[in-house]
C-alpha cells in the first residue's frame, strides 16, 4: 500500500508540474504566432489535454468494444464543465473571451444537441460518426481562419520563448500530464480497492475524474496564471473534440450501441453545459460562487449517478 500511495504522489508531481510547463509552453506559442491564447486552448491544449479519452475511446472503437465510448465521452463533457471549469473558477475567477461566448460556446452547444439527435435512435452510426468528423475538420479550418485574422490584435503579454523552447515545453508538458495521470487513475484504483469500494463506484469516481485530470490541472494552472483564454478554451475545445473527433472515430470504425440511460446522461451534459454558457453571459466572467455551484451540482448528479 505505501508503494501505491508513493506512486499516487509521483503522479500527482507530474501532473502539477507538466500542466504548469505545458501551460507555459502553449502561451509562449500563442504570442510567437501572433493569435489569441483562446485559439491554442482550443486547438493544442484541448487535444493534447483529451489524449487519454481519446485513445481509449477511438482504440475501443477498431477493436468493436465501443459501447462505454458515449458515456466516458459525455461523462467527460459533464466533468469538463461542472469541476474542471467549476474549480478553475472557484480557485481563480477569469474572464471569458468574447469570441468563445459568440462562437466557440454555441459550437460546442449545438454538437452536444447533434450528437443527442443522433443516438435517439438507439446507436451512432457510421454515418454519423463521419458527419461528425466532418464538422470537426470544418470547426478546425474555421479556427485556423480565424487565428490568421487575429494576428494583429493578438495579446500580448511579456516576451515569447523561443520557437524550439517552446514546441519542448509543450511536448514535456503534456507527455508529463499524461503520464501522471495513468499513474494517479492507477494507482487510485487499487487504494479505492482495498479500501472495499464497488468496482462501480470506482468507476464513477476514480476514473471519471481521473481520465480527466489533465483538462482540469491545466485549466486550474492556467487560470491561476492568468491565461483566462487557455482555461476556458481547454474546457470548451476538449469537449467539441472528444464528441466531434474522438465520438466520430470511434462510430465510424464501428457503430455504438446507445442506451437510454446513456441519452439522459447526454441531456444532463448539455444542460449543464448550458448553465455554464449562461453563467458567462453575466459580465463575461466566471466569479467564485458561480464556480462553487457548478461543482455543487456535479456533487449532486455524481450522488445520483451511485443511486441510478
Amino acid at each position: 500500500m505505501m508503494i501505491t500511495v508513493i506512486v499516487l504522489l509521483i503522479g500527482f508531481v507530474l501532473l502539477i508540474k507538466g500542466s504548469d510547463v505545458f501551460v507555459d509552453g502553449s502561451s509562449s506559442v500563442a504570442k510567437l504566432l501572433g493569435v489569441p491564447a483562446v485559439i491554442i486552448g482550443l486547438t493544442i491544449v484541448s487535444m493534447g489535454t483529451s489524449a487519454p479519452e481519446a485513445a481509449v475511446s477511438i482504440t475501443a472503437g477498431f477493436r468493436g468494444s465501443n459501447e462505454i465510448a458515449i458515456s466516458n465521452l459525455v461523462g467527460s463533457n459533464t466533468f469538463n464543465m461542472l469541476v474542471v471549469a467549476g474549480l478553475s473558477a472557484a480557485i481563480t475567477p477569469f474572464m471569458i473571451d468574447k469570441v468563445v461566448l459568440k462562437r466557440d460556446f454555441p459550437v460546442c452547444l449545438g454538437i452536444m444537441a447533434i450528437m443527442i439527435i443522433m443516438s435517439l435512435d438507439g446507436a451512432i452510426s457510421r454515418l454519423d460518426g463521419i458527419i461528425m468528423l466532418v464538422i470537426f475538420v470544418l470547426y478546425i479550418l474555421y479556427l485556423i481562419s480565424s487565428a490568421i485574422k487575429s494576428r494583429a490584435v493578438a495579446e500580448d503579454s511579456g516576451a515569447a520563448m523561443s520557437p524550439a523552447k517552446s514546441v519542448i515545453f509543450i511536448i514535456v508538458g503534456i507527455a508529463a500530464v499524461i503520464a501522471g495521470g495513468q499513474l494517479v487513475v492507477n494507482s487510485a484504483q487499487k487504494i479505492a480497492a482495498a479500501l472495499g469500494m464497488s468496482q462501480t463506484l470506482i468507476g464513477l469516481t476514480v476514473i471519471a475524474i481521473g481520465t480527466s485530470l489533465p483538462e482540469l490541472v491545466t485549466s486550474v494552472v492556467a487560470a491561476r496564471k492568468g491565461q483566462s483564454g487557455i482555461a476556458i478554451g481547454n474546457v470548451v475545445g476538449s469537449s467539441i473534440f472528444n464528441l466531434a473527433f474522438v465520438m466520430g472515430m470511434s462510430s465510424a470504425a464501428n457503430a455504438i450501441g446507445v442506451v437510454p440511460e446513456a441519452v439522459i446522461d447526454a441531456f444532463v451534459m448539455l444542460g449543464v453545459n448550458m448553465l455554464g454558457f449562461a453563467f458567462c453571459l453575466t459580465g463575461r466572467k466566471f466569479s467564485r460562487w458561480e464556480g462553487i455551484a457548478l461543482v455543487a451540482v456535479y456533487a449532486v448528479y455524481t450522488a445520483y449517478l451511485i443511486i441510478r
